[in-house]
């Protein structure tokens, strides 16, 4: 059979460029018109939703608004890095702590993550240039259009931060590995370390690319050996530079972890990782995620024969080896050992490995000949993602805006709320105006609803007694309204919640319930009044 000379094969898998003129040009133009209207409603979407802090957002605020002498104390009962809490304590001296302003350091984030993915995707061209700028823009219009980065970009948690840093440190190991000299391996090193001071998964990631930098040096000689070798040793610097934090980070690994969460089986836990890279159990999500894990396994296995066929490789082929390497293992390794150690897992975690995963999405695209396919499925990536980011959006993650709406209408000075389990108190105490003057407490101990201790947190709870708190309860509000918020089957509480509920309506036969939990939403809970 005798192929067209024009036509993409393994060696020059794409066809030249067409010639200048009208057609081109035009060409050009629409291209053009696309990618800027994708950037301008990615960048929309990252500074708009209408939801209201729910208890992680709201439960960092609190801490990053601590004097920065108690951040260390904070953080050690939170079981978080410092680095995220630190920018955020100065981005609320500047813009202060609405909000919008809290969300707007992650928006930031956001659009930063933009070129950085168009950059990181340009080096994967293997020397096409065609390939490269391929793979640059569609990197670009994948997370761009992502629910995943979207979301994390509207949310005050250190996730964005997490793939910012990512990619920074991706694009300084491609600067090591091009032009080994001090720069980039002080570069790897810096960002290694902002990376385990912002989220403790990173360990993984680092693991990951520590063992692949050992098989590198192992079975490569010359200057990749060289190359690997220093490589190793700015991750080792990186460890050194995490040293001063080393005693909070043991403290917190034996007394924190998630106590609120089940462990759940690596291979569960990581299809639903990637389903919510993809949207989440909502329809984008299933719409796209068959999509995504396709074009994923075609970067590490395809090659274009011509516009029709593709042929597929089984010792894969260059191009995302290792970004699909580093990223499988950061992930299999995370929920393994997770599992093993008897913590829960949840997507927001495999921030440290999505920036790879879209990296080997649009490697993916490039390996389709025909450039309408391409066109095609970059549209449906994009149109989907955003239906996923409009619902991000439209969609509050809480009901504490319910319940405090509540609350305002109807306290009077003095009243006193209550929060059980203790974890809808940030969010909620938040939204109650100061001018109420209402005295605001939590189970077990009538603390400040504004943190959350984890420490030691399951045996806490099972150690309280409900009778001892429902009367000290009662005693505290004697002639005051007590306003109850609360949810069900939280984890370690074992029913105790509701057990005070059925104690303060005997003790307080006029009540009446003016919010229920709706489970459609992300952070549920109601709202009783127990009248004096």
């Amino acid at each position: 059979m005798k192929l067209d000379p024009a036509a993409p094969t393994p060696e020059a898998p794409h066809p030249p460029a067409p010639a200048a003129g009208d057609g081109a040009r035009s060409h050009a133009l629409v291209v053009g018109i696309f990618i800027a209207g994708v950037l301008a409603v990615a960048v929309a979407l990252r500074f708009v939703t209408k939801s209201d802090l729910w208890l992680d957002e709201a439960l960092t605020v609190n801490i990053a608004k601590v004097p920065l002498s108690g951040l260390e104390g904070a953080l050690k009962r939170d079981g978080a890095p410092p680095l995220y809490y630190l920018l955020l304590h100065y981005w609320i001296r500047i813009f202060g702590s609405s909000d919008a302003a809290v969300r707007a350091l992650s928006g930031v984030l956001g659009v930063i993550m933009l070129p950085l993915a168009y950059l990181a995707g340009r080096r994967l061209g293997g020397g096409d240039p065609a390939r490269s700028r391929w793979a640059g823009w569609t990197a670009l219009l994948v997370v761009a259009s992502s629910p995943y980065a979207i979301r994390y970009s509207t949310e005050t948690r250190m996730y964005m931060l997490t793939m910012v840093l990512v990619l920074l440190a991706y694009l300084a190991v491609w600067w090591a590995v091009r032009k080994p000299s001090f720069l980039p391996f002080l570069s790897v090193a810096v960002l290694t370390a902002a990376l385990l001071y912002t989220q403790y998964w990173a360990f993984f990631l680092v693991g990951a690319f520590a063992a692949s930098q050992i098989w590198v040096a192992w079975r490569s000689g010359g200057q990749a050996r060289r190359t690997a070798i220093l490589l190793l040793v700015a991750l080792g610097a990186a460890g050194l530079l995490f040293v001063p934090w080393m005693p909070a980070f043991l403290y917190q690994m034996k007394h924190t972890g998630t106590p609120w969460d089940t462990p759940t089986s690596p291979p569960t836990n990581a299809a639903l990782g990637i389903i919510d890279f993809s949207g989440g159990r909502m329809i984008e999500g299933w719409t796209l995620v068959l999509p995504l894990v396709l074009l994923a396994l075609l970067g590490l296995f395809g090659r274009a024969r011509d516009t029709r066929y593709i042929e597929l490789d089984l010792q894969t082929v260059p191009g995302v080896r290792w970004e699909w390497f580093i990223g499988a293992a950061t992930l299999v390794g995370g929920l393994t050992l997770s599992f093993v150690a008897g913590t829960g897992f949840q997507s927001r975690y495999a921030a440290v490995m999505y920036p790879l995963f879209a990296l080997a999405v649009a490697f993916g695209i490039t390996v389709l000949g025909d450039r309408r396919i391409r066109y095609a499925l970059v549209v449906l990536i994009v149109a989907v993602g955003f239906v996923g980011g409009v619902r991000n959006v439209i969609t509050n993650r809480t009901q504490a805006s319910q319940v405090a709406d509540k609350i305002t209408a109807g306290a009077k000075r003095g009243d006193i709320v209550v929060y059980c389990p203790d974890q809808l108190g940030p969010d909620a105490s938040r939204l109650l105006p100061a001018r109420l003057g209402l005295q605001q407490v939590a189970f077990p101990n009538l603390q400040s609803p504004k943190f959350v201790d984890w420490v030691d947190y399951a045996d806490r709870n099972a150690k309280a007694s409900v009778d001892a708190f429902t009367q000290r309860l009662l005693q505290s509000g004697a002639g005051r309204t007590i306003w109850f918020v609360s949810s069900p089957n939280y984890r370690t509480f074992g029913g105790k919640c509701e057990q005070s509920l059925t104690l303060l309506a005997k003790a307080r036969p006029h009540n009446e319930g003016l919010v229920f939990p709706d489970d459609t939403i992300y952070e549920f809970m109601g709202l009783n009044r127990f009248d004096p």
